[in-house]
C-alpha cells in the first residue's frame, strides 16, 4: 500500500476562533529562546487520541464509528509550562470529569475499529512550542476557557505539514440547572 492510500489521522479538540486568539496570546506571552519552535497558529489546538496511518478507504466507516455521545463542557487551560522534552504547552491544572469520559468513550471505539490505542494516559495540553526547553514561560499564564462542543477527526498532511479538519462531531448541551 502507497502512503498517499494512507490518511495520518487524530481526534482533537479544535478551537473556534475566538479561542484560538485566546491561544495565540498565551503563545505568544512566552519569552522563546532562539531555538524554538512556535506552533503556527492554524495547528493550535489538543488532541485526544492519534489514531496514525489508516487506510483512505476505511475514512466513511470511521466517521460513523468515532461518533461517541457527548455533553458540552468547558475546559480550563491555565498552567504555562515546558516539559523535559521540550515541549511547551498549556495544561489545565485538572482534566475536568467530561474530558476523561470522552477521552474513555473515544478510546473504546477506536478498539472496536480494530484501531491501535496509545498505551500513556491522557495528559490534556495545546503544543504552543517545540524546543523550547530554554525558554521562559510567563509568571502569570492568562487562563483560557476553552468551551468544548464537539470534537473533530484531522488529517496530518505529511507533505505539506497542514492539518485538515475532515469531520466534525457536536455534542449535545448541557442541561441548565
Amino acid at each position: 500500500m502507497k502512503a498517499a492510500d494512507n490518511a495520518r489521522l487524530f481526534l482533537a479538540l479544535w478551537p473556534d476562533d475566538g479561542m484560538r486568539a485566546a491561544l495565540v496570546r498565551c503563545r505568544d506571552a512566552w519569552a522563546w529562546d532562539a531555538d524554538a519552535s512556535p506552533q503556527p497558529t492554524e495547528r493550535l489546538h489538543l488532541t485526544l487520541h492519534f489514531l496514525g496511518a489508516v487506510p483512505r478507504r476505511r475514512l466513511p466507516e470511521l466517521t460513523d464509528g468515532l461518533k461517541v455521545p457527548c455533553k458540552q463542557f468547558t475546559l480550563r487551560l491555565d498552567q504555562a509550562q515546558c516539559w523535559p522534552s521540550g515541549v511547551a504547552v498549556l495544561t489545565p491544572m485538572a482534566a475536568p470529569p467530561a474530558l476523561l469520559a470522552l477521552h474513555e468513550a473515544l478510546r473504546e471505539r477506536i478498539e472496536r475499529l480494530g484501531l491501535r490505542v496509545e498505551s500513556r494516559s491522557l495528559r490534556p495540553h495545546v503544543t504552543l512550542a517545540r524546543h523550547a526547553a530554554n525558554s521562559l514561560a510567563p509568571a502569570q499564564a492568562s487562563p483560557v476557557d476553552l468551551p468544548v462542543s464537539g470534537y473533530v477527526l484531522v488529517e496530518s498532511q505529511s507533505v505539506t505539514g497542514d492539518y485538515v479538519v475532515l469531520w466534525r462531531h457536536g455534542c449535545a448541551a448541557a442541561a441548565s440547572s
